[in-house]
């Protein structure tokens, strides 16, 4: 394991530490608890946004933190879902009266303890509601999930649910911007090299010489067939023909493109990626409105790579659009 940490069993606290040390002018972090904060919470007034799942996404999900998108972001171990404790500490100090609305990765995990947080809230007089996000289409079932899994088009549902929030939507309101935003969102991705989760010191699977899987899930998890190496060409006709295929896309249509990159994929791939899967979709008839290329979340230094597509239409162009600051998502 070539790594640069310090001790194993330290890597999600320094590694906040440091985040906290580099955007002070976004967010803060709760003492001993792991959770990052914007830095002028609670707002009073506004929906409060929390997200948050294993570390080792990173950006995701503390570099979404800051006005337009997340209030709070609670960091588990790498690849570990946050415990009730650190979830409820986040929604405690980050409501401002208005609701606090979750967004959970669909990981079995995540889903029990951001629930369970939930129920603990509503106990004490919180209202929270939740968004299950599942734009994964590559499986149906994994090992850690009942139903598809949550990837990076998580990252649209912080965008939009934030945008709402900020410009004062209702709780009622932010989940119905966030559920239209994932009835039209779907993300494929795929691996070519494994990852190595500091604790275990091991890589999280094998992947032998000139084959990449198909599919593959951001903690290693197997994905739908493997095979030999092909090309960025061939590689996105696959992907795109899984998203296209569960989210027909018309003549006309107008969408968001994400090409998210895992960890360890030159920006020099991603953007021929890119550009295939612009390619695919202008062939279509399909307009891409918004470019995202870059890492967005990762897989620790996996390399490989995944798309993401959301279908737009007028309100879902406006709340992408709308300005955010955060540490890894600033738009003007």
């Amino acid at each position: 394991m070539k790594k640069l940490i310090n001790d194993p069993t330290n890597v999600v606290q320094e590694m906040l530490d440091g985040f906290a040390a580099a955007h002070p002018q976004h967010v803060r972090l709760l003492e001993g608890l792991n959770v990052v904060v914007r830095k002028d919470s609670p707002v009073k007034g506004k929906v409060a946004l929390v997200s948050g799942g294993g570390s080792g996404h990173e950006p995701a999900h503390a570099g979404y933190v800051g006005a337009g998108m997340l209030d709070a972001a609670c960091a588990g171990d790498v690849f570990t879902s946050p415990n009730v404790e650190q979830i409820l500490a986040a929604i405690r100090h980050v409501s401002g009266g208005a609701g606090v609305f979750l967004i959970i990765k669909n990981y079995t995990g995540d889903v029990l303890n951001f629930e369970m947080a939930m129920e603990l809230a509503g106990d004490e007089g919180i209202t929270v509601d939740r968004i299950i996000v599942n734009d994964d289409v590559s499986v149906e079932e994994s090992a850690r999930t009942a139903g598809r899994r949550g990837i990076a088009g998580t990252v649209f549902i912080h965008k939009i649910a934030g945008a709402r929030a900020e410009a004062g939507g209702s709780l009622d309101e932010v989940k119905a911007s966030a559920e239209l935003a994932l009835k039209n969102l779907r993300s494929m991705g795929m691996a070519i090299s494994p990852c190595t989760v500091p604790a275990m010191g091991k890589p999280t699977f094998t992947l032998p010489d000139g084959e990449m899987e198909i599919g593959m899930g951001i903690h290693g998890e197997p994905g739908i067939k493997r095979t030999k190496i092909m090309s960025a060409g061939q590689v996105t006709e696959i992907l795109m023909g899984g998203i296209t295929a569960d989210l027909p896309l018309r003549k006309g249509d107008e969408v968001a493109l994400m090409t998210n990159g895992l960890g360890a994929t030159p920006v020099m791939e991603l953007y021929i990626m890119h550009r295939e899967a612009v390619s695919l979709l202008q062939a279509k008839g399909v307009k891409v409105c918004a470019s995202y290329v870059g890492e967005f979340m990762t897989s620790l230094e996996m390399s490989g790579c995944s798309l993401t597509v959301l279908r737009l239409n007028e309100e879902l162009k406006t709340l992408l659009s709308a300005p955010s600051r955060t540490p890894a998502f600033v738009q003007v």
